[in-house]
């Protein structure tokens, strides 16, 4: 029987450690906030790992920097990164006149030394062409699934949805491994991310004296605004359980709005299914208040303070693939049995 996560995100990262052969690492402040790391023993020619430490995420992305570039000059083989949630993978768009920052991260991981990734469900599957070096996008999906079918009482009536149509393809992979049906939400609770996915729509401020029309003599027809119509549900959640699923959960507000469309239109029970639990600011507050029955996340990210203010919050232990994927790194074995059954969409 498959069981939600028992252990802390430390015990998952110890198995991990007992599987990549880690010399010790020492990091001491120095000069207020600037960090020293060096190494315990000699490197030459040999594989090392290293994963994202449960700090905040710019000083963790700096310590990662710091330490492959330390292993890159202590002549290390191979430097495989172990990063399950990818900060800042959701700005890897155009938007507005704004930058590309997981392009900008890739490029300063690559730099810093690292020669591999290892990552799961990354926000978008076209940033692996961010990195000039491989990258295994793992999938937590199984482990959702397998607690969907063992851990739901009675999911045989209930029904995937997604929160919006952006996210149709991943809730269209759930209902199709589980057989069951699927619902869409549209309409103004939807995330507004595809609004600013590109510049197209933003020209730069005219300098004065210049006219809105540019060149003289040239008229270019105006985009028409955008209206959002009133959020609709596309299937029958009546007497259901609904299950919403996505890839992150951060500002829950998207998801207690589409829970209480849920309600409305008859779902007896409703579910949130995401990979990665970010879970900032207000969030647990607003699910223990919210129509949500139950959030069920992976451990990619330590959420145990929301946890204790939420007991809604329910975690799946994901690091048996992590640290499968660098056993068979660390000793050149195939990758392809953990993408067994993966298709393009997923």
């Amino acid at each position: 029987m498959h069981r939600a996560c028992q252990e802390d995100h430390g015990t998952a990262w110890r198995r991990l450690g007992k599987v990549g052969c880690l010399p010790r690492v020492q990091q001491r402040n120095q000069g207020g906030c600037e960090r020293v790391c060096s190494w315990s023993r000699h490197l030459y020619h040999s594989d090392h790992s290293k994963h994202n430490p449960a700090i905040d995420v710019n000083t963790a992305i700096m310590e990662l920097l710091v330490m492959a570039y330390a292993l890159k000059t202590n002549c290390a083989k191979n430097i495989i990164g172990v990063i399950p949630y990818f900060p800042y993978s959701k700005q890897c768009k155009m938007r507005k006149r704004g930058s590309i920052v997981c392009k900008l991260l890739a490029s300063m991981l690559a730099k810093a030394g690292l020669t591999h990734i290892i990552t799961m469900d990354l926000h978008q599957k076209e940033i692996q062409g961010f990195f000039s070096f491989p990258v295994d996008n793992l999938r937590a999906s199984p482990f959702l699934l397998q607690y969907i079918q063992e851990e739901i009482p009675d999911y045989r009536n209930a029904i995937i949805v997604a929160k919006s149509p952006s996210a149709a393809k991943r809730a269209q992979s759930y209902a199709e491994r589980l057989r069951l049906g699927l619902a869409v939400m549209h309409g103004e609770a939807q995330c507004s991310e595809s609004d600013m996915a590109d510049g197209r729509h933003s020209p730069p401020p005219m300098s004065s004296g210049r006219t809105t029309s540019g060149h003289p003599g040239l008229e270019l027809p105006l985009m028409m605004a955008k209206e959002k119509p009133p959020i609709t549900v596309v299937g029958d959640v009546g007497g259901r359980i609904a299950i919403i699923v996505d890839d992150i959960i951060d500002d829950v507000e998207d998801f207690v709005a589409a829970a209480e469309i849920l309600k409305e239109r008859g779902a007896y029970k409703i579910y949130i299914m995401a990979t990665h639990g970010l879970l900032s600011a207000e969030a647990p507050r607003l699910i223990e208040e919210s129509a949500i029955d139950e959030v069920v996340v992976t451990n990619t990210v330590p959420h145990e303070v929301q946890k204790l203010q939420c007991p809604k919050i329910k975690t799946v232990d994901v690091s048996m693939i992590l640290a499968e994927a660098i056993r068979r790194i660390h000793n050149g074995e195939s990758m392809a049995y953990l993408f067994r059954n993966i298709t393009v969409d997923d």
